[in-house]
């Protein structure tokens, strides 16, 4: 009788854990999106060019991919839990920063705040799952945790254009700034359950493996693998969240509330997909296999569209296929990831590794900005297509890599 209430209690651990670190990575892609579905009105009230609007997404993500890698060593110092409530903290204060705008130079500043706070999420979030979660669950795990980033990025764009319309675009940043202080008081309330033990000795207790000391692990081939792999994809992805509802109304002739639904429908699919790709990979150890697959027929669908072939329906149609194939090859990610990173550099590791999104996120504002000033608005979907059958290469050198150690 003691064994199954002891195994009730900690399925019910996990998925506490689960929700509550879902949670947090939920608002911190919702703070990804916090300009980008507002730049109609912003771009209008500063008078700003494609490319400056992209700017501020730059900064965004430059400040959050240097904080990331920086915050992994910290993490793995201090805790996740107290890097994870400090970063979410300051979402909340950037937007109310943004909310109170009066020139560009302030946007950049609030932009600046909230990538500040995001570089926290992907170190804390990934060290209290890997520690805190039964390793038979970590496939779920990983799979609950890419759905609510996505659903984070879903309801950005409703829950901004929609204050706005009625609104201003000012007001929807202030309600915005709210959510963030919402989660942070649910997460104080279950802190415990985010706990994790600190060792100062692990350097000691692993010294056969890890002598050279806490950079060792940045040796390893397959963790910069894992790093170009996120660069290339979160191009895609920056290509998508900040300038698809441009290209689609341009190409298509859409309206803005038809680009926006497109986008939306995007990451359900994509949260859809990433349910999907946690039941097969936590099925299967060929997780680079999985990736190709998924990624394969994103780029294909990603081609269409860009061909203008389609109708505005269908392009929308379109829009949540590509959502569902990124979404499918999420949870594999994760574990792909996870089977390269040494067990005493976890933080470490997922900091190095998904500051290469934040360094795609980065650069694809700027590279689709300019390609929307230049009138070319199809080129966007052939890039996304071109970016994920290169994201594949990586994938497939990771998967190999890591076989070869196994053996």
């Amino acid at each position: 009788m003691t064994t199954v209430v002891s195994a009730q209690d900690h399925i019910r651990q996990d998925v506490m854990v689960i929700s509550l670190v879902g949670l947090a990575h939920g608002i911190s892609h919702f703070f990804h999106m916090i300009l980008a579905p507002l730049f109609p009105w912003i771009k209008e009230a500063f008078s700003l060019s494609f490319a400056e609007l992209g700017l501020l997404m730059t900064v965004f993500f430059v400040i959050s991919g240097i904080g990331q890698a920086l915050s992994g060593f910290v993490v793995d110092k201090v805790g996740a839990r107290a890097v994870l409530f400090f970063g979410i903290s300051c979402l909340g204060v950037s937007a109310l920063v943004l909310s109170s705008a009066q020139n560009y130079a302030m946007l950049l500043v609030g932009s600046g705040l909230a990538g500040v706070g995001n570089s926290v999420f992907h170190p804390s979030d990934y060290t209290l799952l890997n520690k805190k979660v039964s390793s038979q669950r970590l496939g779920y795990a990983f799979s609950v945790h890419g759905v609510t980033g996505n659903l984070g990025w879903a309801a950005a764009p409703v829950f901004l254009v929609t204050i706005a319309g009625m609104t201003t675009w000012r007001t929807a940043l202030f309600c915005a700034a709210f959510l963030p202080f919402v989660v942070l008081a649910i997460l104080f309330v279950f802190r415990d359950l985010l706990h994790t033990e600190v060792s100062h000795r692990a350097a000691s207790i692993d010294a056969g493996k890890v002598k050279e000391g806490t950079t060792d692990f940045m040796r390893i081939p397959a963790v910069w693998m894992c790093f170009g792999f996120f660069f290339m994809t979160a191009i895609a992805l920056g290509g998508i969240q900040s300038f698809s509802s441009a290209s689609l109304r341009q190409m298509y002739e859409m309206s803005l509330e038809s680009a926006t639904t497109a986008y939306t429908l995007y990451m359900l699919a994509s949260a859809a997909g990433m349910l999907w790709g946690g039941y097969l990979a936590a099925r299967s150890t060929q997780h680079d296999r999985t990736i190709t697959i998924a990624f394969g027929c994103a780029g294909v669908l990603s081609l269409v569209l860009a061909s203008g072939a389609a109708n505005a329906i269908l392009a929308i149609v379109l829009m949540a296929g590509i959502g569902f194939g990124a979404g499918v090859a999420g949870p594999s990610r994760d574990l792909l990831i996870r089977a390269a990173a040494p067990k005493n550099a976890t933080g470490r590791v997922y900091g190095i590794v998904y500051s290469g999104l934040d360094s795609g996120l980065a650069v694809a504002p700027l590279i689709f900005g300019a390609i929307m000033d230049a009138h070319h608005p199809s080129w966007l979907f052939v890039c996304v297509g071109f970016f994920q059958v290169m994201a594949i290469l990586t994938a497939v050198n990771v998967g190999s890599k890591t076989r070869k150690l196994a053996v």
